[in-house]
């Protein structure tokens, strides 16, 4: 299954990448801080016409036209274009998230980081890769030396879970924070190394599926902020190397 879940998200990276820098249209979600254009509209498409070919009887949540249920107990997992935003303001920062659950466990996943051309996939099991390379989470235990990365959720006006507070604390108790705006990517990153830890609040089930198995089979570690496991649709995320887990927890939880 993984060989076709790269395919699609192959495929639809093309049509992101063919509409990135051209006229395309632009509405509003929630606010105007939640954009969705007409390439997200139609990379979802693709993917779930590509599923319902592929795979008639499987069930697809997506985030632009919602739940489509069958009797099934796989699920299709979608994010047709993660970092809209920077899609829309010409930032190359953005990727196709796709993860496959079969009864409520996630055993496939793939991000695909469109402009780099960089495919990261991982079956339980199996271990994680980009383009072929296997993934290793950073050995780094020393969160004063870390990088971490986060996002912010659309409705940050109203600082859900006490996310401004959070994000000063750890600008105080790390090297440094980045914020890239496309959480597949980010999650991505910790699975390569790249950075030690991510965290965010109100993601949705798409943002993360992919990207948490990624993680897990990277060596690394995911929870919630209270150093829980969860499932994806849990609103609070912790990925890391398992290395700095606890001193993130601590640094999460010392802002309450």
């Amino acid at each position: 299954m993984i060989d076709k879940v790269v395919q699609i998200a192959k495929e639809a990276g093309g049509i992101i990448r063919d509409g990135f820098g051209k006229n395309f249209s632009v509405e509003y979600k929630t606010n105007l801080s939640n954009l969705v254009t007409e390439i997200d509209k139609k990379s979802e498409k693709a993917i779930i016409n590509f599923i319902r070919k592929e795979f008639p009887t499987h069930s697809v949540l997506a985030e632009e036209s919602g739940s489509h249920e069958k009797d099934s107990e796989y699920l299709w997992v979608i994010d047709p274009l993660d970092g809209t935003t920077n899609f829309a303001h010409g930032l190359p920062i953005f990727s196709v998230s796709i993860g496959v659950q079969k009864n409520n466990e996630i055993i496939c996943g793939v991000v695909y980081d469109v402009m780099r051309d960089a495919m990261y996939s991982a079956e339980i099991g199996g271990g994680a890769y980009c383009n072929g390379q296997r993934l290793q989470v950073s050995t780094n235990d020393d969160l004063e030396k870390s990088v971490l990365v986060t996002g912010f959720p659309y409705d940050i006006k109203n600082n859900p879970d006490h996310a401004i507070e959070r994000f000063v604390s750890f600008l105080k108790n790390s090297r440094a924070v980045r914020r890239l705006g496309s959480a597949a990517i980010d999650i991505c990153y910790v699975a390569e190394g790249v950075f030690d830890g991510f965290w965010e609040v109100h993601l949705n089930p798409w943002d993360m599926a992919a990207g948490k198995l990624l993680v897990e089979e990277a060596g690394g570690v995911v929870t919630n902020f209270s150093g829980e496991k969860i499932d994806i649709y849990s609103k609070q995320i912790l990925a890391s190397n398992g290395k700095v887990h606890s001193e993130m927890l601590r640094v999460l939880n010392s802002v309450l």
